[in-house]
């Protein structure tokens, strides 16, 4: 009985336990973020990034093929040849038997060979190295375009958040509206109108949060697939866009035909030419002449009349080849550095016409972040004097000096200029992450 007593106490104990955990975990669920964090969870997260470094990996990979070619081929092959009816030759009349009928002919031979001047070998060995360059170069512009849409996604979700927050406060500053008129109305000190008046008020102020509230959902909802992570983890963001203001600066006049040489797409059109130029001189190298060396060792036994092969008698011999092939002619040799020459040319006027696009582009986030600091400036002047007005319209009306209207329309102006504040300061971080974006800046690059 004792026995049975501990075993039901464990087990108690274990279930509380396991319980416990399950309550701290569901308390875990929701993560707090930021976005740095936001960032680094993509990072790891995202499938995106995991397929450009497996890229890397294959790329190494025929790095390593590349150099291999250059070592020693070694091969063994043997071979077991039975004679049914062996060929006959006449010659002046004379017949002579090519070998013998019903006998086994038995022939194992070792190979070696090495390459002494392989310059096509050389060349593809540099090409793997510019090869790689260009797949890390790939994953760089990966992170980079991920880190652009999780920050965007971000700012987003952000602007949502504020958004329905500023919603929220308007519905609960006219249900309080709402609520204080009720009373006056009992008492007989308000007409009726200005019970509807709030009412309306406060019925459209619920409507829009609500819109705010869809909002806010599909943008956390984006985040999280551009993050990698489930839609059952609750999010939450531990940040305003008010907390922005101190940072808006103004983008500095800079030469942007160099500083977009850091542009990813910039940085691989360069790769690509410099492995354009690689496949010229490779197909250069088929112009010029390779030498091989050959050794081959082999045992041989004719003519056994048995099948037993440790019984046969072997003869062994040996020899070396060393083979120098020398290219004359082949039209196509012409036709491929022609093709090349044409892909270098088109490649260059591609990356003439890259760089004038992103150069626009630049220059106009640029004047966009621009535009959107003198709009916060104005904005955040024009929310402190529609608060200012909201205030004086309230105490007019308790005064009896002031009517529903009023109030309504100052409640209205603040919630827009709040909105529109939000919004300036969403547009210039928007237009600053497309901007370093473009300007292939590795900020959060870790």
């Amino acid at each position: 009985m004792k026995k049975v007593f501990v075993f039901i106490i464990t087990c108690s104990f274990l279930t509380i336990s396991t319980l416990a955990q399950t309550v701290r975990s569901n308390e875990e669920g929701t993560l707090n973020l930021n976005l740095k964090k936001a960032i680094d969870i993509a990072l790891d997260e995202n499938p995106v990034i995991r397929v450009a470094e497996k890229e890397i990996e294959l790329k190494k990979v025929a790095d390593k093929e590349a150099w291999q070619a250059l070592l020693p081929d070694i091969s063994v092959n043997a071979t077991l040849q039975h004679t049914l009816l062996a060929a006959e030759m006449k010659l002046g009349g004379n017949t002579f038997k090519m070998g013998q009928d019903n006998t086994n002919t038995v022939n194992i031979a070792a190979a070696l060979n090495i390459p002494l001047f392989a310059p096509a070998v050389y060349q593809n060995m540099k090409l793997t190295k510019e090869d790689i360059l260009l797949a890390q170069e790939k994953a760089r512009g990966s992170k980079l375009e991920l880190i652009n849409q999780v920050t965007k996604a971000y700012y987003q979700a952000l602007l949502a958040q504020d958004s329905y927050d500023v919603m929220q406060q308007a519905y609960n500053t006219s249900k309080l509206n709402y609520d204080m008129i009720s009373e006056k109305l009992r008492v007989g000190r308000v007409s009726e109108y200005d019970l509807l008046s709030a009412e309306v008020q406060m019925r459209s102020m619920n409507a829009t949060m609500v819109q705010a509230q869809n909002g806010l959902t599909l943008a956390t909802l984006q985040l999280k697939v551009l993050m990698g992570v489930t839609a059952n983890v609750n999010i939450y963001i531990q940040d305003k866009l008010e907390n922005y203001e101190p940072q808006l600066v103004l983008p500095q006049l800079m030469d942007y035909e160099r500083t977009l040489l850091d542009n990813s797409a910039m940085r691989q059109i360069d790769l690509n030419m410099n492995m354009l130029e690689r496949s010229y001189k490779i197909a250069k190298t088929n112009f010029l002449p390779t030498v091989a060396f050959q050794l081959t060792g082999q045992y041989q036994s004719l003519y056994n009349d048995n099948w037993n092969v440790f019984d046969y008698s072997y003869s062994p011999s040996a020899n070396f080849v060393i083979s120098v092939s020398v290219p004359i002619y082949r039209a196509s040799n012409w036709t491929k550095l022609q093709t090349i020459k044409l892909q270098m040319a088109e490649l260059q006027d591609n990356k003439l016409n890259t760089m004038r696009n992103l150069n626009l582009a630049a220059e106009s986030y640029s004047s966009n972040m621009k535009s959107s600091i003198a709009q916060v400036n104005s904005n955040s002047i024009a929310v402190a004097q529609a608060q200012k007005a909201l205030d004086i319209s309230n105490k007019r009306y308790e005064v009896g000096k002031g009517t529903i209207l009023e109030v309504n329309q100052s409640q209205t102006a603040l919630t827009q200029s709040q909105l529109t504040y939000n919004q300036s300061i969403y547009d210039y971080l928007i237009n600053k992450s497309d901007f370093d974006y473009t300007l292939g800046r590795e900020t959060y690059l870790r």
